[in-house]
């Protein structure tokens, strides 16, 4: 009776070791994708600054009075100020994916953690299982 209730006990940790197994895989799948997407939001930032930088860069050569004003378009206020909406635009985005990213990380350790407890339980079982059967089979002897 002893090493049926072991043997069922040892079988609902297995589950529960499956079970962190597949949740540790999905949030490690999960932060690929925040990291695909901070590279993504990244790309296009990279992309809107250019936009920027190019109009900014036409308005200057075509116009004297910038070019009287300014050595280059760089030196135009607005075109700083929409340099930085853009970059506030995207750090909004980016605080949350990391604030995201963090959470993963922290459940990652929470599961992690839980497996190594679950694994040590495990362990112990099975010695403890193994030592019951050895007692069986030597009560049996005598």
């Amino acid at each position: 009776m002893a090493i049926a209730n072991l043997h069922e006990t040892l079988l609902s940790y297995t589950l529960r070791k499956n079970q962190l197994n597949l949740e540790i895989s999905q949030l490690q799948s999960q932060k690929q994708l925040a990291l695909y997407s901070q590279a993504d939001f990244s790309h296009i930032q990279a992309q809107d600054e250019q936009e920027l930088r190019d109009f900014y860069k036409a308005l200057y050569e075509g116009d004297a009075d910038y070019q009287g004003k300014y050595k280059d378009y760089t030196q135009i206020p607005e075109f700083e100020a929409e340099l930085n909406k853009i970059a506030a635009k995207y750090q909004d985005e980016m605080d949350q994916i990391a604030v995201w990213e963090n959470q993963l990380d922290a459940q990652i350790t929470t599961n992690s953690a839980e497996m190594e407890e679950v694994n040590a339980y495990m362990e112990s079982i099975k010695s403890m299982l193994s030592s019951n059967i050895q007692e069986d089979f030597k009560f049996g002897l005598n």
